[in-house]
């Protein structure tokens, strides 16, 4: 758990296998999950499985004070299933994300789960790590009852320039197998490739084509863990790629390994 941290870093479209639950402490953010565009003001909490592309918009001079939590789905279940509450890990289980909002008694006493689940990782003993546990499973009964109702939401963009760049997050969702060129999206979405270009980067922090990647990129990912035999050559070509040798240049620039480097890992 990563607890409240305000420095400013550089954090890019990113994606995990382990689930993940992120609470906002306070200072100012712009969180990017999939299509979503969340403005966080203190108290929210946001719920995700990890596979759909994420990541915080900071803001320079603003503090960004935030507690995240990354879990293996699967090995909660599981202990949870015995007394039949494994559906504590349902808000988790799809690729969309869940974000509530805490105020009054109930912020304060979630807060207190956080900071009790703090002081038990840095004590670092077989006990605190049992407790840790323990809270954490509590945890997610405090928060199951917030998510009935939140599954039903919709996040909508709140000016026109977030609108455009939802569209274009939409299409890519859409397209991002197919050869790609910003003259069919602004022809598709009816506005200018330059216009698009501009707002995209300055609402997410990066550019199209590097949105573009990070989702290509991603997807490969999940077809390796899906199917381990895949040859590389028609995963590229899966993921949206034209030439095998870039996408293998890509996967390693945005992941630190080469696909092969990164199925060795994945069967290891």
């Amino acid at each position: 758990m990563n607890f409240s941290q305000d420095q400013l870093y550089k954090i890019h479209f990113h994606s995990h296998q382990e689930a993940e639950l992120f609470y906002f402490h306070h200072g100012k953010c712009t969180y990017l999950i999939g299509d979503k565009i969340i403005h966080l003001s203190a108290g929210d909490l946001i719920l995700m499985n990890g596979l759909t592309l994420h990541r915080p918009k900071l803001f320079e001079g603003h503090p960004y004070v935030r507690s995240t939590i990354h879990f293996n789905q699967s090995y909660f279940k599981k202990l949870l299933q015995p007394m039949g509450m494994e559906k504590l890990v349902d808000p988790f289980s799809t690729l969309s994300s869940i974000h509530l909002s805490f105020s009054g008694d109930d912020r304060t006493k979630l807060e207190s789960y956080l900071s009790d689940m703090n002081e038990c990782k840095k004590e670092d003993s077989s006990i605190s790590t049992f407790r840790y546990q323990l809270l954490f499973m509590d945890l997610l009964s405090f928060i199951f009852p917030y998510c009935t109702e939140s599954l039903q939401d919709t996040v909508l963009p709140q000016t026109e320039k977030e609108w455009h760049v939802q569209n274009v997050i939409k299409f890519i969702e859409n397209h991002y197998q197919t050869q790609f060129h910003l003259e069919a999206l602004g022809e598709e979405l009816h506005v200018s490739k330059y216009y698009l270009s501009k707002i995209f980067k300055e609402v997410t922090g990066v550019t199209i084509f590097k949105y573009l990647h990070q989702k290509r990129v991603n997807q490969a990912k999940v077809s390796l863990m899906l199917n381990e035999s895949i040859s590389i050559t028609e995963l590229s070509y899966q993921s949206g790629f034209k030439y095998p040798s870039h996408f293998s240049r890509v996967f390693k620039q945005l992941t630190g390994f080469t696909p092969e480097q990164y199925r060795k890992q994945l069967v290891n």
